[in-house]
C-alpha cells in the first residue's frame, strides 16, 4: 500500500510527453515554499494498492510516470513494488522526484531497490532562493535531473539528457 494524494493523469510537468503522476503523502524535507505542502503528512494521503494504481497506469497506453510527492523516498517499499509491476506490465519509462540527493539514496538498501527499479530521479530539495522559472521539470538550481541507471552502472552521478533540454 502506498499513500496518496492523487494520480493525474495526461500531465505533461511532470517528465516528458504525457505522463500519469502518482502524488504520494508523506515528505519530512518540508521545504521552505514548497509547491505542495499538504503532501507533507503521511496521513493525508489514503492507502492505495499497487494493483488499484496500476488500473490507472494501465487504461492510458500511451503515458509514462512520475512518481512525485510529497517524496516517493519516503515510501520506497510501495514505489518499489509499483515500479516492478510497471517493468513487468509494460514499457513505460519511470520518472521520480525527490527532495533527497542520489549520493545518500544509494546508501540506503530500501531506497536502492527503488532507484534499481526506476529510469530518471530529479533529485535534491527545492530551496526558495534557488528559484528559477526557466528551468524545465525542476524548481530550483540544485535540483538534477540524473540518468538512473547509468549512475548505477558507473558508481557516480550521470546527468540525464533532459538536462539540456531548453524551456519552451
Amino acid at each position: 500500500m502506498i499513500s496518496i494524494l492523487d494520480i493525474v493523469e495526461d500531465t505533461m510537468v511532470d517528465g516528458p510527453g504525457l505522463r500519469t503522476s502518482i502524488y504520494c503523502a508523506g515528505c519530512p524535507n518540508a521545504c521552505e515554499h514548497c509547491h505542495n505542502p499538504q503532501s507533507w503528512d503521511i496521513r493525508n494521503g489514503r492507502p492505495t494498492s499497487t494493483e488499484e494504481i496500476m488500473k490507472v497506469i494501465l487504461a492510458d497506453p500511451f503515458a509514462n510516470v512520475t512518481f512525485t510527492g510529497g517524496d516517493p523516498m519516503f515510501q520506497p517499499e510501495g514505489f518499489t513494488e509499483l515500479a516492478r509491476a510497471i517493468r513487468e506490465q509494460t514499457d513505460k519509462t519511470i520518472w521520480c522526484f525527490t527532495g533527497y540527493l542520489f549520493e545518500n539514496l544509494v546508501k540506503k538498501p530500501a531506497q536502492r531497490m527503488l532507484l534499481e527499479e526506476i529510469d530518471v530521479l530529479v533529485d535534491g530539495p527545492y530551496i526558495d532562493r534557488l528559484r528559477n522559472t526557466d528551468l524545465r521539470f525542476r524548481g530550483s538550481e540544485n535540483q538534477r535531473i540524473i540518468d538512473v541507471r547509468q549512475s548505477l552502472r558507473s558508481n557516480k552521478v550521470v546527468l540525464s539528457s533532459e538536462m539540456q533540454i531548453p524551456t519552451i
